[in-house]
């Protein structure tokens, strides 16, 4: 997946995995400069370095609100590109769907003894109304509940 960014008058665009790298770069070297100054704090004695001690105890209070806020911003870039795509395949699905509805409204996909859905015949075979028939509505909806079913199953 690309972005083209904005206000850039580079013509290359810039690869998403890339700015997720990145962005992961930078939180690795945060959490590290943390960890140094954590170290130097924990060797620097309150009683007799008050200021650098305070210093040091600001700079880590602040990098770590730094981090917070890097961390909070990819995981909502995250869940929004996630959402994205959700939202790209279930209109991809639904449009696949209406046109196979569209195509085979109808033809039966199955024919079946008509006994064997006796209470509901007419149901199943919307829309290509053919005695025992099962429509395409009726089998596209039975086939997304047993996937449905499938994924709960193994999820």
């Amino acid at each position: 997946m690309e972005i083209w960014p904005h206000r850039n008058t580079n013509p290359k665009p810039i690869k998403l995995s890339k700015v997720l790298q990145n962005d992961a770069e930078q939180e690795r070297d945060m959490r590290a400069e943390i960890q140094e100054m954590k170290k130097e704090h924990n060797s620097v004695s309150m009683m007799d370095e008050f200021a650098r001690y305070a210093r040091l105890e600001r700079k880590i209070n602040k990098m770590t609100d730094k981090l917070k806020t890097h961390v909070k911003s990819r995981t909502a870039q995250q869940a929004k590109m996630k959402w994205m795509v959700n939202i790209g395949f279930y209109i991809l699905q639904a449009a696949l769907m209406i046109s196979l509805i569209w195509k085979y409204y109808a033809d039966p996909v199955t024919v079946v003894p008509s006994k064997w859905i006796a209470p509901l015949e007419r149901l199943v075979a919307f829309p290509s109304r053919v005695a025992g028939g099962v429509g395409i509505t009726c089998w596209l909806v039975v086939c997304n509940k047993v996937v449905s079913i499938g994924l709960h199953a193994v999820s």
